[in-house]
């Protein structure tokens, strides 16, 4: 996919009023007086911020208490997640009518029928129809464990499966821990086990070849050697569905072993989320799919703290494995090498993704926004502006 030479993004009209009030007031106030009052008005907007971002996030979590995982034909309860997203964009405003909105589309939460036994979970693994009894059993394992160390245990655990409903077990997991991390609540804890549930309940682990040494390779890299799936052999459908032919498509098998995982974690997942930012862009009739192979490797950074050292390469394996299975499953086109910088905004960006209303677009700009922050490449930038646009 070529892009154009300049892809403008024009500033927001919040940051231009915000400079005018505080142009205006250093107009207006003697440096002293200023600086003091500098300070207070950065201290209660501090207070006041992280208090609204706390009251709307449980508040939103009432919301969605009672709903299930999936709506529709298996499709992704996507409320949590997206709630969180916009308070982590700062949208706070927009949270409570996003989410009395978006409630009405949605199930009511399934019922346990059946404990699952903890000597026995793993055969428990992948089976929907016991979602609700999932749901009770990490919730018993948050009444006899603190929330960091149930997922230190369950993470790897999970790993293995990662690509679950298009990876949005571990994308329910991820903005619930980091809602946690906030502040921890009884809402925010039972959103914990909603989305690790979910996550074991919709289990999928794709093929891989056991015991191959590792190609030594960055996910820029191995990309290059992914073969994907004939068109003619792709059957359409969910994205899980179209996943499961990789089972039958014996060149995926060693893809899992073609990245080296083993060195700096944070710069892995900057490689891999760019790689993928720039496949997304470049298979514009398959958005649906390659946003899932961003967001869900930028998930895995917000999980990362609670994944003991020797553990995190085999999460990070299986992140890259889940997106190189997107691209084999659904991809057409390689990705370009470079993208021109260009003119940009942050809080344009998220206006338009406020504005399009969509759930795709308001997580998938923030992914790209946190991954920007710590690699600033323009593909993120430009990948974000894109989906703002295409769900507008």
């Amino acid at each position: 996919m070529k892009l154009p030479d300049s892809y403008p993004i024009k500033s927001s009209r919040r940051r231009f009023i915000h400079d005018l009030v505080i142009a205006g007031s250093a107009s207006c106030l003697s440096p002293t007086l200023l600086n003091g009052c500098t300070v207070m008005t950065q201290q209660h907007s501090k207070a006041s911020s992280s208090e609204q971002k706390n009251t709307v996030m449980d508040q939103a979590l009432e919301i969605f208490s009672r709903t299930g995982p999936e709506y529709a034909s298996s499709l992704s309860n996507h409320g949590p997640m997206a709630a969180e997203a916009l308070v982590a964009l700062g949208r706070h405003e927009a949270v409570i009518p996003w989410a009395e909105r978006y409630k009405r589309k949605l199930r009511e939460q399934p019922e346990a029928r059946n404990a699952i036994a903890r000597q026995e979970w793993r055969t428990a693994l992948g089976d929907f129809n016991r979602a609700g009894d999932w749901v009770a059993f990490f919730n018993l394992e948050l009444k006899e464990n603190s929330w960091r160390s149930m997922l230190g245990e369950w993470l790897p655990q999970l790993a293995p499966g990662l690509a679950a409903a298009a990876a949005h077990g571990l994308l329910r997991t991820a903005h619930a821990t980091r809602s946690l991390a906030q502040m921890d609540t009884a809402l925010r804890q039972q959103e914990l086990a909603q989305g690790l549930a979910y996550w074991a309940a919709r289990y999928q682990i794709l093929p891989l070849t056991l015991k191959q040494k590792s190609a030594g390779l960055k996910p820029s890299q191995a990309i290059k050697q992914v073969k994907t799936l004939p068109p003619e052999q792709r059957k359409g459908g969910l994205i899980s569905t179209s996943l499961r032919q990789l089972d039958e498509f014996p060149p995926f098998a060693p893809v899992a072993n073609l990245v080296d995982a083993e060195g700096d974690a944070s710069r892995f997942l900057s490689d891999l989320t760019e790689t993928f930012a720039a496949l997304y862009l470049a298979n514009p009739t398959e958005i649906f799919s390659f946003v899932h192979a961003v967001t869900g490797p930028s998930a895995i950074r917000l999980l990362l703290p609670y994944v003991k050292p020797e553990e995190t390469p085999d999460m990070l394996r299986y992140g890259w494995q889940a997106a190189a299975g997107l691209y084999a499953a659904f991809g057409h086109a390689p990705a370009a090498d470079t993208f021109k910088e260009v003119e940009q905004d942050r809080d344009d960006l998220i206006d338009r993704s406020v504005a399009a209303r969509d759930e795709h677009a308001v997580k998938f700009t923030e992914a790209c926004l946190r991954e920007y922050a710590l690699n600033p490449k323009p593909v993120y930038l430009l990948a974000a502006r894109h989906a703002a646009d295409h769900w507008a």
